[in-house]
């Protein structure tokens, strides 16, 4: 059961980074090499840093080949003219849509790096979270230094927060209600998180001028 709920949920999460990070590369004007790298890049750029981290090499992506194919095709079906017209016909539907798939991303892969770290018998809480956290911000930090702009774990409104948020929740529940729920009860929150910061433009502070 805990095995079939992973697996649903890194499909769910890889099909929507790979978007997210298949739409940035549109909107930098990659060619479809560029847009199939940052796509694949974001979907499992998280997932190869917490493998590195608990000493699993080589990572999952190239002992199971199906994400990395299924973020390469995500990433040509967005590069299509259709879909890519309907995304940048108008900004705000740009925003939303990397919004949403962003959102979504960062909730599922966040609480699937504690459940691989779980698997791994890791049982310190802190490193836990840590592993979580890495697994749902790593893939959109290189996505973003890639294409050639600010993180948006640095800039924009309480993004790493909402993942600290949903990792801890995952942690703490996860011993009184089991693996699947706790991770959507984790996933939820997060995705809930992110969309309201950004309706509301929650922010952490920033220096003033």
């Amino acid at each position: 059961m805990e095995n079939t709920a992973l697996l649903i949920f890194e499909i769910i999460g890889t099909v929507a980074f790979a978007a997210s990070g298949a739409i940035i590369a549109l909107n930098k004007k990659m060619d479809i090499f560029g847009v199939m790298i940052l796509g694949l890049v974001t979907a499992v750029g998280g997932g190869v840093l917490r493998d590195l981290l608990l000493g699993y090499t080589p990572p999952n992506m190239f002992r199971n080949p199906v994400y990395a194919i299924v973020a390469a095709l995500v990433s040509l079906l967005l590069f299509s003219s259709k879909i890519r017209k309907a995304i940048f016909k108008q900004q705000k539907v740009y925003d939303l849509c990397l919004l949403v798939m962003d959102s979504i991303g960062l909730g599922i892969f966040t609480v699937v790096g504690i459940m691989v770290a779980q698997n791994r018998i890791v049982d310190n809480p802190f490193f836990l979270v840590f592993l979580g956290v890495i697994t749902g911000v790593g893939g959109g930090i290189m996505r973003d230094v890639m294409a050639g702009i600010t993180p948006y774990i640095f800039v924009k409104h309480f993004y790493a927060t909402a993942s600290i948020i949903g990792a801890v929740l995952t942690v703490v529940l996860w011993g009184y209600f089991g693996a699947t729920i706790s991770m959507i009860i984790g996933a939820v929150i997060i995705v809930v998180l992110r969309l309201l910061a950004a309706h509301f433009r929650w922010s952490l502070p920033k220096p003033k001028d």
